[in-house]
């Protein structure tokens, strides 16, 4: 049985804040709690643990744990803490189906410590979960305000959750989304591009989200979109990336690859996932 408290309802439309109890975790708490803060939401911390281990002492040693990490972010007023047993992906992929909001979590990136966690997995993780996922590094910068969003012309049929997301983040932060796509030279669209260039302006306008067309051209050769992309959204001082998580029929055989660079971008910057 998972030990919480206080009660809130399971149900309830709130942020899930996966933690290891590292500092990347404590990143992405804060990121929680700022969210949470201007959307007038809870968080629900999550930490799981092997089998067994939730019980008696142990069980009593993650939940103390839990709570110095809460209080060293602040955030005792907001926080329901979770302690559940079994394998970490599973479980966080159970629990993002309980009604949460938007799902929020640290990595170590692909040469962390912690591998096995929210290490190199972190792609196959936030591809099992049910919710908008905001991925944060140990160095992404506290200060972030999200003032602009970076959002890739994506090539999948259904663009339509991320689009939700983006513009949930968008309206509680006053953020201006830039719908960014790299033109190379001699390479058309295709149609499933254009269509759903077009399908994001209207969606943001309809939401009365701000936004802005990037069509960069390419400065050198580069199979990938994930360089180019970090790039300009360095630029621009971008507080964020949205990418779709699964990989569209256009250059699939190099799409994990590229969206685990964008996912452990060495900037810092936050990466929504849908």
């Amino acid at each position: 049985m998972p030990l919480s408290w206080p009660l809130i309802p399971p149900l309830m439309k709130d942020i899930l804040c996966a933690t290891d109890l590292t500092p990347a975790a404590d990143i992405a708490l804060h990121f929680a709690l700022q969210i949470a803060d201007r959307s007038s939401s809870q968080v629900t911390l999550l930490h799981v643990v092997e089998e067994g281990d939730a019980n008696g002492p142990d069980g009593l040693n993650h939940l103390g744990r839990l709570d110095d990490q809460v209080q060293r972010m602040n955030g005792t007023e907001r926080v329901r803490k979770l302690l559940l047993e079994g394998h970490f992906m599973t479980r966080i992929a159970e629990e993002s189906e309980r009604g949460h909001a938007l799902v929020v979590m640290g990595t170590h990136g692909p040469r962390g410590i912690r591998q096995t966690l929210f290490g190199a997995d972190i792609l196959k993780l936030v591809r099992r979960i049910s919710q908008p996922t905001l991925v944060v590094q140990e160095t992404t910068p506290t200060e972030n305000a999200f003032d602009h969003i970076v959002m890739p012309v994506a090539g999948h049929a259904d663009i339509d959750r991320l689009l939700e997301a983006v513009s949930m983040l968008a309206r509680i932060h006053a953020s201006e989304v830039h719908i960014y796509q790299l033109v190379r030279p001699n390479e058309e669209p295709s149609e499933q591009l254009i269509a759903n260039r077009k399908r994001m302006m209207e969606r943001l306008h309809e939401e009365h989200v701000r936004c802005v067309q990037v069509m960069e051209p390419s400065t050198h050769f580069s199979i990938g979109f994930a360089e180019p992309t970090i790039r300009y959204a360095e630029r621009i001082g971008a507080g964020c990336i949205a990418m779709m998580s699964h990989a569209s029929n256009d250059h699939r055989y190099i799409a994990d690859a590229e969206k685990e660079r964008l996912l452990t971008n060495d900037a810092g910057i936050p990466v929504l996932c849908s």
